[in-house]
C-alpha cells in the first residue's frame, strides 16, 4: 500500500457525523481527497465540514442514504479506500429495532461493501464498537476480553441490546462478505468515544459527559467505563488504513476508570459543577485491551487531557456554564 499523505481518493461515510468528521479533518490535512456521504449536503449541520482546512478544493459531499445502494456506489467510484463510518444510533426507546436499527446497519454495510467491490477498492475500514464484542453472560468477571470475542447476539435480543445486536450483526456481516469476496476489509471497534466536537449537533456519549457534569442523575452505578478520545479513534483508523499488515479486528480502548474515580478527576479540575451524589456498587464492567493496535503503533492521550478538551470544547459551544 502506498504511503499516506500522497493526493488520493478515499470515502468516508456518515462524513458529518462525531468520528466521521474528525476523520475528513484528519484526511483533508494529509492532502487526500474525500468524498463524504451525508443526508442532505445543504443541511446546515454539516457546515462545518466545508469550512474545514483545505475543503473547498478537497472535499466533495455526496446526498447518500446508505440503504440507496445506486447512492452509496456512486460516492465511492472512484475511491481506492473507503472508511464506514455511517451506523444508525437508537433513540432511548426503538419501537421497530429490526427495521429502524438492525436492518440499516446491516443493509447499510452490504451495500457499502458491495460498492468497493465493483469499484476495486484497496482496503476498507470498517468502525464498529466494543458493544460488539463485549456482551458475553458469564463471562468471569475479571478476565479480558480482546478481538477474539464476539457478542452473543441472543443474549443481545433476550436483553433488547439492540445497539449491540446492530453493531455485532454488521460487523461479521462485514468480515464474512470480505471473506468471501476477497475485500480487504479491516474493522475497528472503539469503546465509549469522547472528546471535543467538531460537528454542531451533540452526539449521545458527549451528551454522556454534559448530563454527567450538568447532574442530570443523583445515583450512579459505581462500573468500570472504557473511555476514548475521538482524535485517537481518528489516529486508530488512520494507522490501520495505512498499514499493510494490519488485519481482522482492532479494539480501540485507552482509559477504563470507575464512575466515582471519574467523578473525583473531574471535581478536582472543575470543583463547580453539579456532580452525582451517589455511588451505588454493582456490576464491575467489562475489561477489553487495544494490546493488538498498540503492537501496531497506535499511541493514546492522558485521561485528564481527554477530559479537559472535552469540557472546554462543551463550555465554548455554551453547552456548559462557565462557573
Amino acid at each position: 500500500m502506498e504511503k499516506l499523505g500522497e493526493k488520493r481518493r478515499v470515502c468516508v461515510t456518515g462524513a458529518g457525523g462525531f468520528i466521521a468528521s474528525w476523520l475528513v479533518k484528519a484526511l483533508l490535512n494529509k492532502g487526500f481527497m474525500v468524498h463524504g456521504t451525508v443526508r442532505d449536503p445543504s443541511d446546515e449541520k454539516n457546515a462545518h465540514l466545508k469550512k474545514l482546512e483545505n475543503a473547498s478544493e478537497n472535499l466533495q459531499l455526496f446526498k447518500a442514504d446508505l440503504l440507496d445502494y445506486n447512492a452509496v456506489a456512486s460516492a465511492i467510484a472512484g475511491c481506492e479506500g473507503v472508511f464506514h463510518v455511517a451506523s444508525p444510533v437508537p433513540a432511548i426507546k426503538v419501537p421497530n429495532p429490526e427495521v429502524e436499527l438492525i436492518a440499516p446497519a446491516v443493509t447499510g454495510t452490504l451495500n457499502v461493501l458491495k460498492a468497493c467491490c465493483e469499484a476495486k477498492v484497496k482496503r476498507v475500514v470498517v468502525v464498529s464498537s466494543v458493544s460488539a464484542v463485549m456482551m458475553i453472560p458469564n463471562w468471569p468477571k475479571d478476565k479480558v476480553k480482546d478481538e477474539s470475542c464476539w457478542s452473543d447476539t441472543e443474549y443481545c435480543r433476550t436483553t433488547e441490546n439492540w445497539y449491540c445486536l446492530s453493531k455485532t450483526l454488521a460487523e461479521r456481516e462485514a468480515l464474512e462478505y470480505a471473506e468471501k469476496h476477497g475485500l480487504d476489509v479491516v474493522t475497528v471497534c472503539p469503546s465509549f468515544v469522547i472528546g471535543p466536537l467538531l460537528q454542531p449537533t451533540v452526539n449521545s456519549t458527549s451528551l454522556f459527559l454534559i448530563n454527567l457534569l450538568k447532574g442530570a442523575r443523583e445515583s450512579v452505578e459505581n462500573k468500570r467505563h472504557n473511555f476514548v478520545d475521538v482524535r485517537d479513534v481518528v489516529d486508530a483508523l488512520l494507522l490501520v488504513y495505512g498499514k499493510p499488515e494490519a488485519s481482522g479486528r482492532y479494539i480501540c480502548t485507552s482509559h477504563m476508570i470507575k464512575f466515582r474515580d471519574l467523578v473525583d478527576m473531574l471535581k478536582s479540575i472543575y470543583p463547580n459543577y453539579n456532580y452525582p451524589k451517589t455511588f451505588v456498587e454493582g456490576d464491575e464492567g467489562t475489561l477489553v485491551t487495544s494490546e493488538k493496535l498498540k503492537m501496531l503503533g497506535w499511541e493514546c492521550r492522558r485521561l485528564e487531557e481527554i477530559l479537559i478538551d472535552s469540557v472546554e470544547c462543551y463550555r465554548n459551544a455554551h453547552l456548559l456554564s462557565k462557573d
